[in-house]
């Protein structure tokens, strides 16, 4: 019976490590599409790119992590209240982000397709940030549900950790795509 006891204690540090580990391992995706894009363009950028609507974006993302920030550390202190309203934001900056994206994929089609070594890059990078965004808007709107809003009213905020620790790690990822795509030339 200690041995059931003990690893039901050693859940959370079992949970941490695989959520470190996965986002180690997601890091490494990202790592290779970046390494791409010096391989592919060198540091060659496009005078096309919009360098505004970039910026702007990148406040927006940056944005959400502070949301997120105050609403995992509302969800520590059991406020549920500031928890959902926090998390409501930082899911409304995540969709304004992606519409940023949206605007600047349109954009980019006119002036980079695809086809072109820095299109491939570009889209790629993006597309790829752009889905881990959406799954972290996801995982984000699945904290508000009853069942780990309740959690959270218990004082088990892991969820809602684990939530925002891999909101946090899409929008570092972005610290780095920004310059690259944007800045680099």
């Amino acid at each position: 019976m200690a041995t059931t006891t003990h690893a039901i204690e050693d859940r959370p540090g079992i949970h941490r490590l695989g959520l470190w580990l996965f986002i180690l391992s997601d890091s490494f995706l990202f790592i290779a599409l970046l390494a791409s894009r010096f391989y592919l363009r060198g540091v060659e950028r496009p005078a096309e790119i919009n360098q505004a609507l970039g910026l702007a974006i990148s406040i927006v993302l940056l944005l959400s992590s502070l949301a997120a920030f105050r609403g995992e550390t509302a969800a520590a202190h059991g406020d549920v209240a500031r928890f959902r309203r926090n998390i409501l934001a930082t899911i409304g900056l995540g969709l304004l982000f992606l519409v940023g994206v949206g605007i600047e994929w349109k954009e980019a089609f006119h002036f980079f397709p695809p086809s072109s070594a820095f299109g491939t890059v570009f889209f790629s990078l993006t597309g790829f940030h752009a889905f881990h965004v959406l799954t972290g808007i996801v995982a984000l709107a699945v904290s508000l549900l009853p069942g780990p809003t309740a959690r959270v009213r218990q004082g088990n905020s892991w969820g809602v950790e684990a939530m925002v620790k891999y909101w946090h790690f899409v929008d570092v990822a972005w610290v780095f795509i920004y310059p690259t795509l944007y800045l680099v030339s």
